[in-house]
């Protein structure tokens, strides 16, 4: 047992991507300008779905979903590191940490989960197109919706309540941008096996088990399109798929590589990247990946913005 005299670290040294000023600078105007297109393209998304009622179907409310988690996730941690970057600063404090790391996991689980409930929903829409309607009812679509979050909640807050357990003595610098569990538990006084079993169960969870989903979602609809007579129906069917594929790449590619990679393997510089990737990266493009190849989607686009001009002029 720990000795109750133990005192803890109040704050913690961010390190970031990069201790050199020069690159730091450099990393600050492409980062903000990474934020700046997450923020309207994911905004845009959501205005262009819930402005335009030919887009108030299942499909289009789970995205607008998604959109507002991938603005969320972003938010929680680029300004934070902007803001580092400017003031010269790299402190944060505990409970700040703990929050960034909350909302981290809260958001990220939402991300995983969100994607995989869209894999389903084009599952029935391509298995049992007689049926979607019957299927995908407001109150299903509700429940797929915030059912996630109501999961995420309890999962981050967890993860939370195991934290504050832990004593951190010694050294308070984080080699990450932002306050990460994996990067936090490394620097602890105390033993963190529970924390660590703990990110294995939930990583199963909120990783592996939606990953293992939406690999069965897409067996069943490669098999339901193969029965398809026409080629321009095989190619109507792949096409609607398409979008949500390359974010599932994406997304899942570094997830699964910084959760459940043996960290035999991880180094600090690897998880950055694959951070950076699915925190800042993958937020930015999920907009561009659903409207360029979504025409009904660049149509409600084109409508929200010439109204915006219309309006102003």
């Amino acid at each position: 047992m720990e000795p109750r005299n133990q005192t803890s670290a109040s704050e913690f040294i961010l390190l970031g991507l990069s201790e050199n000023p020069e690159q730091e600078t450099l990393l600050f105007a492409l980062f903000l300008c990474m934020y700046v297109v997450t923020v309207v393209g994911n905004l845009l998304i959501i205005l262009a779905i819930s402005s335009d009622s030919h887009l108030h179907t299942p499909m289009y409310f789970f995205l607008a979903n998604l959109s507002l988690v991938d603005f969320c996730l972003a938010t929680n941690t680029v300004p934070k590191m902007l803001v580092n970057i400017q003031i010269k600063s790299k402190s944060i404090s505990y409970p700040c940490c703990l929050t960034q790391m909350y909302f981290f996991h809260f958001f990220g689980i939402m991300d995983s989960v969100l994607i995989a409930v869209m894999a389903y929903d084009r599952f029935v829409a391509i298995c049992h197109p007689l049926h979607y309607t019957t299927i995908m009812s407001p109150c299903l679509c509700g429940l797929l919706a915030g059912g996630p979050w109501v999961f995420s909640y309890f999962i981050s807050l967890t993860h939370i309540l195991l934290m504050v357990r832990l004593v951190f003595c010694g050294n308070n610098k984080i080699p990450h941008y932002f306050c990460d569990l994996t990067p936090l538990l490394r620097l602890s006084c105390n033993d963190t096996s529970v924390n660590k079993i703990f990110v294995l169960i939930v990583a199963g969870m909120v990783i592996a088990t939606p990953f293992i989903c939406i690999l069965a979602s897409y067996a069943c609809i490669i098999v339901a399109t193969m029965k398809v007579p026409s080629a321009g129906g095989k190619k109507k069917a792949f096409s609607t798929c398409s979008s949500h594929l390359s974010v599932v790449a994406l997304f899942y590619r570094n997830t699964i590589g910084v959760y459940l990679c043996p960290s035999s393997v991880r180094t600090a510089v690897k998880e950055k990247a694959s951070a950076v990737m699915y925190t800042v990266v993958t937020p930015m493009l999920n907009p561009f990946i659903y409207s360029l190849r979504n025409r009904d989607l660049k149509g409600a686009l084109r409508k929200l913005v010439n109204r915006k001009i219309t309006s102003s002029s």
